[in-house]
C-alpha cells in the first residue's frame, strides 16, 4: 500500500532486524495462544509468505510441534527460525498472575526478539490483557507516554475502506494529554498504515457542539486543534459514534472504555445484520432465489465486512511494535495481521511514531506552561 511522508518523517527501517537478511523483514510471531492452536498460525504464515517474498519468520512455541507444522510446508521451513517456547499463555489466565512466571511462555519469547532487535514486530493471537502488560514489561513504553493504546482500522466508507480508531481497550483512563497523543500516534497510523499523507482526526464526544462533553474532552481539543499544523494532521473537531464509519474523518480518538464498547458494539451488530440477512433469504424459496441472483454483490459485501481482512489491532506508545490478532483468527486472519506487520515494519512506522510521540509531549509541555509575567519596573 502507497504511503506518503515528509523529509521530516524519514527514518530508516529497523536496522537490526534486517541484519544479515539481506534486507528482509523480520516478523516474530507468537504460534501459540489463539484458539485454533498452532496449526491455523503456521497456516497463516504460509498465506502470507506465499504473497510477501521479503518477509522471514521467528516462530515461538514448542520446538518438536512446530518443527512437525512447519516441515510439511517446505516452502516456508527454510524462511522461518523456530525457537523454543514451550510455555503458553491461554485466554483465561489473568495479566497479573502470568507476569510471574511470563519468561518461557511463546508469548514472552516473541516480544523478547522484537526487544532484542532480532525482528522489527511481534505478532500474536493471545490474550490481549497479557501480551500488552509483557509488551510494556519487556519493551518499555516511549518516552513522554502515560498510556499506551490500541488502535484498530474500522470499516468505513472512506476511499481507504476504514478508519483508524484508538484506544480501544489497553487503559480505560485517558486525560488531555493522552488523548494528544493518541491523535499524534492515529496520524501516524494513518499515514503508514493507509498512505495518508495529511489524516483527517476527529475526538469522540456526545455531540459535536464544543460546549457538550467532560473537561478533559475540551482541553483536549484545544491541545489537538494547537498541534495538527505541525504533525500534518487536519483537526475535524467533536465526532459522534455514526461516524465511526464514516467519511467525515480517518482518525477518531478516544478512551479505552469508551473505545471498547463501540468495538465490541460494532461486532454485535454486524453479526446481528448478518444472521437478519441469512435468514431472510431463507425465508422462502423466492427468497432463496433472490439470494442466488444477489450473490455476486453479496459476496463482494461479505468481503468487505469480513473482519478476518482487517485482523490485527497495533499496541502504540511502546519502544517497539506490536499487533495483537484475533484470539479465533483462521489462517486468513493470521495472515492479514502478518501483512499489517509487515507494512508496518517496511514504512519504518516505529521510528516515524516515535518522533510523533515526543513531539506531542513538546506541546503538552508548551500548553502547561505558565504565560510569562508582565515586565518592567511595576514599583
Amino acid at each position: 500500500m502507497p504511503t506518503a511522508f515528509s523529509p521530516s518523517d524519514a527514518a530508516p527501517v529497523a536496522p537490526q532486524a534486517a541484519a544479515g537478511n539481506g534486507g528482509a523483514v523480520v516478523i516474530s510471531v507468537d504460534a501459540m495462544g489463539g484458539d485454533r492452536g498452532p496449526a491455523a498460525v503456521v497456516a497463516g504464515i504460509e498465506k502470507s509468505a506465499d504473497k510477501n517474498p521479503e518477509i522471514r519468520f521467528i516462530v515461538h512455541g514448542p520446538e518438536a510441534e512446530l518443527r512437525r507444522l512447519i516441515g510439511k510446508r517446505r516452502e516456508i521451513a527454510a524462511r522461518c527460525d523456530i525457537r523454543d517456547a514451550p510455555g503458553v499463555v491461554t485466554m483465561h489466565d489473568k495479566p497479573s498472575q502470568v507476569i510471574r512466571s511470563a519468561q518461557g511462555t511463546s508469548m514472552w519469547s516473541a516480544i523478547e526478539s522484537v526487544r532484542q532487535g532480532e525482528a522489527t514486530v511481534a505478532v500474536s493471537c493471545g490474550n490481549t490483557g497479557a501480551l500488552m502488560a509483557m509488551s510494556m514489561l519487556r519493551l518499555r513504553k516511549l518516552p513522554g507516554v502515560a498510556r499506551p493504546a490500541i488502535a484498530i482500522l474500522w470499516p468505513s466508507r472512506n476511499p481507504s475502506g476504514f478508519n483508524v480508531v484508538l484506544d480501544v481497550g489497553a487503559d480505560i483512563r485517558a486525560d488531555s494529554t493522552d488523548l494528544l497523543q493518541y491523535a499524534m500516534m492515529g496520524a501516524s497510523y494513518a499515514r503508514n498504515g493507509l498512505g495518508l499523507e495529511r489524516p483527517r482526526v476527529g475526538l469522540l464526544n456526545v455531540g459535536t457542539e464544543e460546549h457538550k462533553g467532560r473537561s478533559e474532552l475540551k482541553e483536549a481539543q484545544e491541545l489537538i486543534a494547537a498541534a495538527a499544523d505541525s504533525a500534518r494532521f487536519d483537526y475535524v473537531g467533536f465526532v459522534e459514534g455514526g461516524d465511526l464509519m464514516g467519511d467525515r474523518v480517518d482518525v477518531i480518538v478516544t478512551d479505552g472504555f469508551t473505545g471498547n464498547i463501540a468495538l465490541k458494539t460494532g461486532e454485535g451488530t454486524a453479526k446481528l445484520v448478518g444472521d437478519f440477512l441469512k435468514d431472510a433469504f431463507a425465508n422462502s424459496i423466492m427468497s432463496k432465489f433472490a439470494a442466488l441472483l444477489a450473490m455476486t454483490s453479496l459476496k463482494r459485501l461479505q468481503k468487505r465486512i469480513d473482519p478476518r481482512r482487517v485482523n490485527g489491532g497495533v499496541f502504540l506508545g511502546l519502544n517497539g511494535t506490536v499487533v495483537k490478532s484475533h484470539g479465533s483468527a483462521d489462517a486468513t486472519g493470521v495472515s492479514a495481521a502478518i501483512k499489517l506487520a509487515f507494512q508496518l515494519a517496511k514504512s519504518g512506522f516505529q521510528d516515524r511514531l516515535a518522533a510523533r510521540v515526543a513531539q506531542a509531549a513538546e506541546q503538552a509541555a508548551t500548553a502547561a506552561a505558565p504565560a510569562p509575567g508582565p515586565t518592567g519596573d511595576n514599583g
